[in-house]
């Protein structure tokens, strides 16, 4: 009698401890499914590249030419800055919180606007030190962001510093220009250094940057700062669910005036 007490009891355990854990499945499993379905909506799924080479896109008014390979580069890079790869609007956020300082410094200097999407570019979705060293959101070497005026020791690092790290890249951009004459061939040396740059243009005799043999990394770096371009002012274009702020500054007038003296 007692063993079959005990069998019985054992029984209605199991069955018990059985329905709970379908209960529990089937109740995680209805979340779970409603949650992933709600992201992935969000989003389209597909994005049409209509980048014909027709000379629409450029970089600080210089066109691309025309050209099947330079189609190619740069349609691959369009794709690869949508959303479908790049999956986050932090971009955006970062472009809304720098464009307004970085703006009226480069008009102030005389820099192409184009310029404002290197920080993107080199720092992506952080500020953090590079393997070789570079930090901030212009990405500074310590002996360069020196020699353009920031403070860089062990108790202060000015390459953090917005305001004070793009009037340095400002003054370093200008004796770019004056070296190269090419705001295009300014961006390529900012990447790669202007020794590197202006031997590759004597060996090759190329003065053209979509001409000019590089490492893959600065061979792409003015696609990608046009595709970062597109990005931001053609979201929705790129799949980003993400509409533009509306905002503005008084032309010549900015709070980092005075440092420009």
């Amino acid at each position: 009698m007692i063993d079959k007490k005990m069998i019985k009891k054992y029984l209605l355990t199991c069955s018990v401890i059985l329905v709970l854990t379908i209960i529990f499945h089937l109740s995680f499993g209805v979340a779970k499914t409603s949650f992933y379905k709600r992201n992935v909506s969000a989003k389209p799924v597909y994005i049409s590249y209509k980048y014909s080479g027709d000379n629409t896109l450029n970089f600080a008014d210089e066109m691309l030419p025309k050209d099947k390979k330079v189609k190619g580069k740069m349609t691959s890079s369009l794709r690869r800055h949508s959303f479908g790869n790049v999956q986050s609007e932090m971009l955006h956020r970062k472009a809304e919180k720098m464009f307004p300082v970085i703006e009226p410094i480069l008009q102030e200097y005389g820099i192409p606007n184009d310029f404002k999407f290197i920080p993107l570019v080199e720092s992506g979705f952080s500020e953090g030190r590079s393997p070789r060293g570079a930090y901030g959101p212009w990405q500074f070497m310590a002996g360069t962001a020196r020699t353009y005026g920031l403070k860089v020791d062990k108790r202060h690092d000015e390459r953090t510093n917005l305001r004070k790290a793009t009037i340095a890249a400002c003054k370093y951009l200008l004796e770019l220009h004056d070296q190269f004459k090419s705001w295009t061939l300014v961006a390529a040396a900012y990447n790669t250094g202007s020794p590197n740059l202006a031997r590759l243009i004597r060996k090759q005799s190329q003065k053209n940057y979509y001409r000019i043999k590089m490492n893959r990394e600065t061979g792409v770096y003015v696609y990608n700062l046009i595709a970062m371009k597109q990005v931001i002012n053609d979201p929705q274009g790129y799949g980003y669910n993400y509409h533009k702020p509306v905002y503005a500054y008084v032309p010549g007038f900015t709070d980092s005036t005075s440092a420009l003296n």
